[in-house]
């Protein structure tokens, strides 16, 4: 600042002291003195002000009086000089705090974009899961749709969603918490299409007939290797497999010690769901399952079990009708008691591996493990695989002194028993006579 009458203040020695003049000022004439300060013309002093390390204490605020419309401006810039510093001061910090709080919204700007861009994107996936939409039906392309053991009706809407049948997984299952019938679902495979309607998806599955898996029924009084031909057609499993199955360490593993490795006897007669997925071990090992829990069932002992076995596969091959079944089993025991040989077509047709209503003489003249005319005694091993009641014709046998019988019509079954030989030639004349009547011709001849 030119030709300023004042020095410029610098520090703490800014104003003079009590006494004093102001340091560096030059007196002039017509200046009055006011408390040991000089005053100039057109100036103004402050009354009883403190210097403390360059600022000014006043009572209360940096307060004036009324200074007019001629003060000098100056003079006032130069009393606020350190009011100046405290401003710029805070214009600073309050530049920094505005540029810190724009840094922080837009950080928090770009965190909020990219959740909503993340949301967008996997929107889709929590909304299949938890919208509770429904496909309109009727569907299109058809799926193939398996049910499995123990699946819940969740379990299974959320297979049929993943597998694009349904909708939602919630879709299925607000479908099933309408319909009683939902607890009934049976496992296996059922024929759907893609995008059907869940209810129409629930009303398939609800219905047993509509179960793709197919039904194999094994017949009572089969051998083991007619019931793997039957299962490998099924299946799609060759023959092959099941021979090597047989022998293994999984399937042998079931079978009583009186068994001696051998499955025949032991595969239960019964209709089976067996698909190209379950192995013919498997297979295998659940037909001896039931075989065994029929004979624990029946509380028959594990060294006992082939015994009952060989009767109950010789009365599955020699019966026909229920009410035989029981004298059957104990004409058997009755030949054994006495001893006789028990002279059954059926062990000579099992031997030679030949299904008819007669033998040859040359086939019962056949020496081998199971031909009953030429051994003495039960087969070596079961003849058939026998179904529940002829077990339990085995376990209890009928009261009666019979030794003979013979089925005189074999279309119908009927069978006479006889306790003397001459009686049981009747019998066999009967059966001979019904072999030769012209509607039957070629049916017993070899």
């Amino acid at each position: 600042m030119t030709d300023r009458p004042l020095g410029e203040p610098r520090g703490e020695d800014v104003w003079g002291h009590e006494t004093g003049l102001v340091g560096g000022h030059e007196e002039h004439g017509g200046d009055h003195r006011h408390n040991g300060h000089d005053l100039h013309e057109g100036e103004y002093a402050y009354e009883d002000t403190d210097v403390y390390d360059g600022e000014y204490a006043h009572d209360g605020e940096y307060g004036h009086e009324d200074l007019g419309d001629d003060h000098d401006p100056e003079v006032a810039a130069f009393g606020f000089a350190e009011d100046s510093r405290r401003a710029r001061r805070e214009r600073r910090n309050a530049g920094r705090g505005v540029r810190r709080f724009l840094i922080l919204f837009v950080a928090l700007a770009l965190i909020a974009g990219a959740g909503f861009l993340g949301f967008t994107a996997l929107r889709p996936l929590f909304d299949r899961t938890a919208d509770s939409s429904d496909y309109a039906g009727p569907g299109g392309a058809a799926a193939r749709f398996t049910v499995n053991d123990g699946d819940t009706g969740r379990a299974i809407g959320t297979n049929l969603q993943n597998a694009g049948i349904v909708l939602t997984a919630k879709a299925f299952v607000d479908a099933c918490s309408a319909d009683s019938r939902c607890a009934g679902i049976q496992p296996g495979d059922y024929a759907l299409k893609k995008e059907m309607k869940a209810a129409d998806v629930l009303a398939v599955l609800v219905d047993p007939k509509n179960r793709q898996n197919p039904k194999v029924t094994v017949r009572e009084g089969l051998w083991a290797s007619e019931i793997y031909a039957l299962l490998g057609k099924a299946t799609k499993h060759p023959v092959s497999d099941y021979e090597a199955a047989a022998k293994s360490t999984e399937v042998l593993a079931l079978l009583p010690p009186s068994a001696a490795g051998n499955v025949e006897g032991y595969l239960f007669p019964a209709t089976y769901e067996f698909s190209e997925k379950d192995s013919p071990a498997t297979q295998l090992s659940t037909m001896i399952g039931k075989t065994v829990k029929v004979l624990t069932d029946l509380k028959i002992q594990p060294d006992q079990a082939e015994k009952i076995l060989i009767i109950a596969s010789i009365v599955e091959a020699e019966a026909k009708r229920t009410e035989d079944r029981a004298k059957v089993a104990t004409v058997v025991l009755n030949r054994l008691a006495k001893p006789m040989r028990l002279q059954l077509d059926s062990t000579v047709s099992y031997g030679v591996k030949k299904r008819a209503i007669t033998t040859t003489d040359a086939e019962r003249a056949s020496v081998n493990g199971w031909n009953t005319y030429t051994k003495d005694g039960l087969p070596i091993g079961p003849i058939s695989n026998p179904g529940l009641a002829s077990i339990q014709a085995a376990v209890a046998p009928a009261d009666g002194a019979w030794l003979f019988f013979v089925a005189v019509n074999p279309d119908t079954g009927e069978t006479k028993f006889a306790t003397t030989q001459a009686e049981h030639d009747t019998y066999v004349a009967q059966f001979q006579a019904w072999c030769n009547a012209p509607e039957n011709q070629g049916k017993c001849s070899r």
